[in-house]
C-alpha cells in the first residue's frame, strides 16, 4: 500500500462519510483536503484528475512527509488567513480521524464559546521536547532551547476561531520553525499571549476510544481510527436508524 494510494482511500472515506455533510444545525461546511507534492509526474496526474472529479483539494509546493507537517500546517493557515476569511470557525484535523460534526458545532455554537482568539482540543500542558535521537518526535535543542514545550492541542484534530488563523501566521515569522507541528501552533499561540481553552468536556476529543462501542461514537467529537475501511464501516453503523 503505498502512500499516496492510502491517502486517496483516507480522502475516499472522509468523503462518502463526515465530509459528505455540507449544513449542520443550519451553518455551512465546507471539508478541504490539502495536500503537497506527491513526487512525479503519475502521481501528480491522479492528483489533478481526483481535483476535478471532487473539486476538494488544495496542493501547495512543499514535500508532503511527515517532517513537513509544520510547514503543512503553516500553509493551511496562510490559505484560511487569505482565501477564507469569511469563515467562523475552522478545524485542522488529520486524515484519519473520525468527526462528529453534530457534536463539534453544539461547542461551537454554545454560548460561552468564544468567536475570538479561541482554540480547543485534547490540550497538552508541560510536555517535555524529546532529545532521543532515535525518537520519531526527536526535536534538537538548537532548533528549540527549552526542556518543555508550551502549552499546545494535539495535532490529531483542534478547531479555532478564524482570526487566529492570521495572528498565528504573522506570530510564526517571530517563531524558529521545528518539525513538531502542534507545539509549534502551540509556541507560536505563547508568542501572541494566547491560552488554548480547555474544551468544556475534555473527553470529547479522545486520541484513542479501544473497542468498538456506538455510543461512543455519539459522545465524542472526535478520535484516531486504525484506516479508512474502519471509518466507513463505523459511519453505516452509527448512522443506522434505531
Amino acid at each position: 500500500m503505498n502512500w499516496t494510494h492510502y491517502k486517496v482511500d483516507a480522502r475516499n472515506a472522509i468523503r462518502s462519510t463526515w465530509g459528505n455533510e455540507s449544513s449542520v444545525q443550519g451553518k455551512a461546511v465546507l471539508t478541504l483536503f490539502l495536500v503537497g507534492l506527491t513526487g512525479g509526474p503519475e502521481a501528480q496526474q491522479q492528483l489533478e484528475e481526483e481535483s476535478r472529479q471532487h473539486r476538494d483539494l488544495v496542493q501547495s509546493n512543499f514535500v508532503d512527509s511527515y517532517f513537513n507537517l509544520t510547514i503543512k500546517t503553516m500553509v493551511i493557515l496562510d490559505w484560511l488567513a487569505t482565501r477564507c476569511p469569511q469563515a467562523q470557525y475552522s478545524m485542522k484535523v488529520d486524515s484519519d480521524m473520525y468527526l462528529n460534526l453534530e457534536n463539534l458545532m453544539n461547542l461551537l455554537l454554545a454560548p460561552n464559546t468564544s468567536k475570538e482568539n479561541y482554540i480547543t482540543g485534547m490540550v497538552m500542558w508541560d510536555r517535555p521536547v524529546i532529545r532521543d535521537k532515535g525518537s520519531k518526535w526527536y526535536v534538537s535543542e538548537e532548533l528549540y532551547p527549552e526542556p518543555k514545550y508550551p502549552t499546545y492541542l494535539l495535532g490529531m484534530g483542534y478547531v479555532f476561531s478564524n482570526d487566529l488563523s492570521k495572528k498565528l501566521v504573522e506570530a510564526s515569522k517571530n517563531v524558529k520553525p521545528f518539525n513538531i507541528e502542534d507545539a509549534y501552533v502551540g509556541a507560536c499561540l505563547k508568542q501572541l499571549g494566547i491560552e488554548p481553552s480547555s474544551p468544556p468536556d475534555p473527553s470529547k476529543f479522545k486520541a484513542y476510544l479501544g473497542q468498538y462501542i456506538r455510543e461512543d461514537f455519539f459522545r465524542v467529537i472526535t478520535t484516531i481510527l486504525g484506516s479508512p475501511q474502519q471509518l466507513i464501516d463505523i459511519w453505516k453503523d452509527v448512522k443506522r436508524p434505531t
